[in-house]
């Protein structure tokens, strides 16, 4: 992967771990079929897939067929499978299936009216590393994972804090992970908030964080930190004067805002 030479991916240097390699891999690889999935979707393509499908499935029924069509035509295994489910879906119900149903039924392919199509679907989701529930799912608990941990390393500091749990209760609809009910400072830079990301920091996904969720925290609550657990492209931090700073790990420059302020002037943007 030639673009990782030119990735700062903080204090490791080029030694990568396996999550950040597969992060950044996950990121390359849906913005690729992002740029592609337009022409699968053509009615004429989606008929030509299924049409195969069920021609090559009735000669080989014990075959990987789909997964195997999936691969040739340079698809996500999982969105093959999606697409071919719907249209089995529009044959056997006369119309376009809900998103309920289809959603369901890739998530339980035993409730598909077809054991040879629901095999197929079953082998594409499990072979399938950036796309489908399964993949949801393992990006969920990994999510999870990391904002235990980082709920762990501010407890072991003794910083007094509210998690999304605690603040949805209060009323709150759009919430970083953390707020810090005693904000601190970060080699220098006030923080009030921590957002956990257990992802690659490129550039495509910061700046949709940016839009969609950091600037908003910014505006209600101040300036914050963000932690891309598997690195990020060092470019990417040069938001701290204006209030958002980014981290590969939980910092260990933490000072209490409080002693800060006893020690000197606040760093707190204007």
């Amino acid at each position: 992967m030639m673009f990782l030479s030119s990735f700062d991916v903080g204090r490791n240097g080029l030694s990568h771990s396996q999550s950040t390699l597969l992060s950044i891999f996950s990121l390359e690889y849906q913005k690729r079929t992002k740029r592609t999935i337009s022409r699968h979707h053509a009615p004429d393509v989606i008929e030509r897939h299924y049409q195969r499908y069920l021609s090559e499935a009735k000669a080989h029924p014990a075959a990987p067929v789909l997964l195997e069509l999936a691969n040739e035509v340079d698809l996500s295994p999982a969105l093959m499978a999606r697409i071919i489910l719907d249209r089995f879906l529009q044959g056997l119900e006369g119309g376009m299936p809900s998103k309920t149903v289809l959603s369901g039924m890739l998530k339980e392919p035993t409730l598909i009216p077809d054991q040879i199509l629901a095999k197929n679907i079953y082998q594409c989701t499990i072979n399938d590393c950036c796309y489908g529930p399964l993949v949801d799912c393992i990006k969920h608990a990994i999510g999870q994972e990391h904002e235990v941990l980082l709920c762990d390393k501010l407890k072991e500091r003794n910083l007094s804090f509210l998690d999304e749990n605690q603040l949805r209760v209060m009323g709150y609809d759009k919430t970083p992970d953390i707020i810090l009910e005693v904000p601190i400072a970060v080699e220098g830079h006030i923080v009030h908030w921590i957002e956990s990301k257990a992802s690659f920091g490129d550039d495509h996904s910061h700046r949709t964080y940016l839009n969609e969720q950091f600037w908003s925290y910014w505006n209600r609550f101040g300036p914050g930190l963000v932690i891309y657990w598997y690195g990020f492209i060092g470019e990417l931090d040069c938001q701290r004067d204006r209030g958002i700073l980014l981290k590969d790990c939980f910092p260990t420059d933490i000072v209490l805002c409080h002693a800060a302020q006893q020690d000197g002037p606040s760093h707190e943007p204007e």
